[in-house]
């Protein structure tokens, strides 16, 4: 599989999770971008302290 098969298939199954525990999956707080890097999860998000 090429390169640009692998990125797809990572970004269909972080968009089927956003879909499950994001409140609103097009505005994301757990699973955050990080563009150039890839994804990371964001355990503190939604938390004011």
């Amino acid at each position: 599989m090429n390169a640009l098969g692998d990125t797809a298939t990572v970004m269909v199954h972080i968009n089927r999770i956003r879909e499950k525990i994001e409140p609103n999956p097009t505005t994301p707080i757990y699973i955050e971008t990080v563009w150039g890097v890839g994804y990371r999860f964001r355990d503190d998000a939604g938390h004011k302290g």
